[in-house]
């Protein structure tokens, strides 16, 4: 058996994609500040409340509410928290809808794979990264990187048929090693948001019951009963943005995994299809 041989890097191999993250340190930071400026100054202006605070301040006791979505303001300084974990899902849902619409790239993916099996029956490597080209997704970028080397080992007389086809399953994995981490990249923040947001929600609440029984404690009869009933009606609008931030996490969660594994496994199928072409049409 030949000699195995390091082979030349192509120049379509791929390599690191550069980029920092930095939206995952710049967006949760802006959306917590957007979030307190939308309680503070929007469900929080003065014009909303029949009793508004003259002092203003960081958190000012406005009373008397009039529209039902400014009672969230009076649920005290979970909701500003909550507010900006809606606005995080709603940042990297937009993010990540972008990068995986671009990494799906053009066309279906299962034609695109027929289109390069059917041009490598026919042995013309040069349309199959004609195709990959046209693509333009992650499934393309990998079969590129393989073809590349496939086209590479066709003319290489120093290998066997097993090592060349080693050379190519090497280059697959290495292209889809970099191709993956992108696709999953910043979904930690939905996963954790759809567990967390909920239970900042039901906090909120659990202190403005505190709040509430507190008030009723020192006051006491009927004034301080109607003020309780009204003080648990705007604590619970924490469990209900809380769990209402939840659920829009899971469900875009569980949108972008399921196009993900469709983009993994149209990666998966490209390798196996490349290697299996060149072991028949090349041994």
């Amino acid at each position: 058996m030949a000699e195995t041989k390091p082979t030349v890097a192509s120049k379509n191999a791929a390599t690191p994609k550069k980029g920092g993250n930095l939206l995952a340190s710049l967006a949760p930071i802006a959306c917590v500040i957007a979030g307190y400026v939308i309680w503070r100054f929007i469900l929080g202006n003065a014009s909303n409340f029949t009793n508004p605070d003259p002092n203003g301040g960081f958190w000012p006791a406005h009373k008397g509410p009039m529209g039902t979505f400014t009672k969230m303001y009076e649920g005290g300084i979970v909701v500003p928290i909550l507010i900006a974990n809606f606005l995080v899902v709603l940042t990297f849902s937009i993010e990540r809808m972008l990068t995986i619409k671009k990494a799906n790239g053009n066309g279906n993916i299962a034609e695109f794979i027929r289109q390069v099996q059917f041009h490598l029956a026919n042995k013309d490597v040069d349309k199959a990264l004609a195709a990959c080209d046209k693509q333009k997704g992650s499934v393309g970028n990998v079969m590129k990187s393989g073809l590349t080397k496939y086209k590479e080992m066709i003319t290489n007389t120093e290998l066997d048929t097993d090592q060349k086809v080693l050379n190519i399953q090497k280059e697959i994995e290495e292209a889809t090693a970099l191709e993956l981490p992108m696709l999953e990249k910043n979904l930690v923040f939905l996963s954790t948001i759809a567990s967390v947001a909920t239970l900042l929600g039901l906090f909120g609440t659990v202190l403005g019951m505190i709040r509430s029984f507190s008030k009723l404690g020192e006051e006491g009869g009927g004034e301080a009963a109607r003020e309780l009933s009204q003080g648990i009606s705007e604590a619970l609008y924490n469990t209900a943005l809380g769990i209402g931030t939840s659920a829009v996490a899971i469900i875009m969660y569980n949108i972008f995994t399921t196009n993900i594994d469709g983009i993994t496994y149209g990666i998966d199928e490209s390798g196996f299809t490349l290697t299996q072409s060149f072991a028949a049409n090349y041994k």
